[in-house]
């Protein structure tokens, strides 16, 4: 997944600001115990944060 599809996933989801408040501050145990923003910072794919985000919300599975 590209980042920038990720993004618009997390908007699309979310809202831009919710979404990029969500990444900033919402620690997600799966990720090992960091946000959104941490992971990829840390080289996490967009795939797997968007799983982790996926779970931790409960968003459908059209929404995966």
């Amino acid at each position: 997944m590209r980042l920038s599809y990720f993004w618009d996933r997390m908007y699309e989801q979310f809202g831009e600001t919710y979404a990029e408040s969500l990444a900033r501050d919402y620690v997600i145990e799966t990720l090992g115990s960091r946000t959104v923003d941490q992971a990829l910072a840390d080289g996490t794919g967009a795939k797997e944060v968007w799983r982790a985000v996926c779970e931790d919300f409960g968003l459908p599975a059209a929404a995966r």
